[in-house]
């Protein structure tokens, strides 16, 4: 099969174009799909995208790392009626264990192929993917969920090393790179990666329960009729959740109704248990990582989420889709979501919780709680996971050659690296 490049006049997809994909005919595919990490947006889109092209009749192989992979992934993973799923230890640092990664990958292309599509996930999977022996292949797809160079954190040297690895990779090996939002499109322009190259796919989600609301405060020691602000991440410096602790500390005595409920883990827990207990407010500050975020939502009158950068958040989206109302930093996606001061409210992208705590302490007076949630009702069932499966899948028909152009021999060539 030959691989059908976009032409350079077609416009990419634009994130505030929400509108289903049209149906793409064709013969179903098979396709390789290749994760690293397992938490955060990045795992939820690897499982949602995966299943929804398996409901489609699509021929789904997984590839995802064991070495970080949480239990509650690989289950939800396994479920999902895939073709195959196979785990390939990957570590997050770049070393020398990254050469056996590769070769091992590359035996699972030429043992579980041939692939239609090859798709990889964030930095680490999407560099393995990508990089490869000369010869015929089959189409590179890479998802970044956020380049490593838009982390506001990432020194001039590290941000000079990356950004010129993603220049590369996405000049010259990559078929198309998905964007998850209008900025991180804009940041990967800037990174030089041709526009040609680029489509934007915002995530979507499936909806959010909602049966459980007084169930799951009762569980946690929160009175019904608390308000409650919630966090649902990676407990890392790119998520900020020192920030929320900050802030929530600040606002608590003028709101003796606030409830904190964080939901995560990570290498900053034990930091942030810490932070927690000096404040004095351990009765209302809750930090627990047994129970989904996508469940945990329905106990929230609020999201907030304080990160230091983002390309299109899943809480962020699944809350919204709850028709919770947001506090948001201004970083990657939220504007696609978040309209300030009709559903939430957009605060500044720094560590003083000045500006953070007093969007909380807004959101104390029943009336803008009223109308925020109103606006955020209002705005629920915009973001569908069944949308981001067709997107997705009218990247891949672009790539792949109609079913006459099939030159005898071609399908086997794909099986290589």
């Amino acid at each position: 099969m030959r691989s059908a490049r976009a032409a350079p006049s077609e416009k990419p997809r634009k994130a505030n174009d929400l509108t289903a994909a049209p149906h793409q005919p064709g013969r179903p595919l098979s396709v390789l799909q290749v994760l690293e990490p397992s938490g955060g947006g990045s795992g939820r889109h690897f499982i949602d995208l995966c299943g929804g092209l398996a409901e489609q009749g699509h021929a789904v192989t997984a590839v995802y790392s064991p070495v970080r992979a949480e239990a509650r992934f690989v289950e939800d993973l396994l479920s999902r009626n895939l073709h195959r799923v196979i785990a390939l230890p990957m570590r997050r640092a770049v070393g020398p264990w990254d050469a056996v990664a590769w070769w091992q990958l590359r035996e699972i292309i030429k043992r579980e192929g041939p692939f239609d599509i090859i798709h990889g996930h964030s930095s680490k999977a999407g560099a393995l993917t990508r990089l490869r022996l000369p010869g015929r292949h089959a189409p590179r797809v890479y998802t970044p969920h956020a380049f490593r160079t838009m982390d506001p954190t990432l020194g001039s040297k590290g941000r000079l090393v990356y950004g010129a690895v993603e220049r590369f990779l996405g000049r010259h090996l990559s078929e198309r790179v998905i964007c998850v939002s209008d900025s991180e499109y804009d940041h990967a322009i800037s990174l030089g990666i041709p526009a040609e190259k680029l489509r934007v796919v915002v995530n979507g989600v499936a909806p959010v329960p909602s049966d459980r609301r007084a169930e799951l405060r009762a569980g946690w020691g929160i009175p019904d009729e608390a308000v409650v602000f919630g966090f649902v991440g990676r407990l890392q410096p790119q998520k900020a959740p020192e920030r929320l602790i900050a802030a929530f500390t600040r606002m608590a005595p003028q709101m003796p109704q606030a409830h904190l409920l964080m939901i995560g883990s990570g290498e900053m827990e034990a930091e942030l248990r810490r932070q927690i207990a000096a404040t004095g407010l351990s009765d209302r500050i809750c930090l627990t990582a047994e129970l989904s975020g996508n469940d945990a939502i329905q106990a929230f009158d609020a999201l907030v989420m304080p990160s230091r950068y983002e390309a299109m958040s899943y809480v962020m989206l699944e809350a919204a889709t709850a028709g919770k109302p947001l506090i948001l930093t201004e970083v990657g996606g939220v504007t696609t979501v978040l309209e300030h001061g009709v559903n939430g409210l957009l605060v500044g992208n720094h560590d003083d919780p000045t500006d953070l705590t007093a969007a909380m302490a807004a959101l104390g007076d029943p009336a803008t709680r009223a109308r925020l949630s109103a606006g955020a009702l209002a705005r629920a069932g915009r973001y569908g996971l069944d949308v981001m499966v067709s997107r997705t899948l009218a990247v891949y028909r672009e790539l792949v050659a109609p079913p006459t152009e099939l030159i005898l021999g071609d399908t086997a060539a794909y099986s290589g690296s």
